[in-house]
């Protein structure tokens, strides 16, 4: 028997999976010559969809000031429409 390979992608479920509930990264980096330590690093990702980061409390204020930017954008587009049909009568 041969080993075959499946048919849906493992890299689509594992993509998937993780913008749907996320993951945390960590990481603690010594980076030593001589067993004398020089730099130490302290890491931390979390890497998630948009709707799993702001569920759990990351990057609330940013989304927040997008969609309020977007729909000043949308209501100055709109004012600017009526404005121009004001303008055309």
């Amino acid at each position: 028997m041969k080993p075959s390979k499946p048919e849906n992608g493992a890299v689509v479920d594992l993509v998937d999976a993780i913008l749907r509930d996320g993951v945390v990264l960590q990481a603690d980096v010594i980076i030593s010559v001589a067993d004398i330590p020089l730099v130490g690093l302290k890491l931390r990702a979390a890497l998630a969809g948009m709707d799993t980061m702001t569920e759990y409390g990351i990057f609330e204020e940013w989304d927040a000031a997008h969609r309020r930017r977007a729909l000043d954008a949308e209501d100055a587009d709109t004012d600017d429409e009526q404005t121009n049909t004001k303008t055309d009568e």
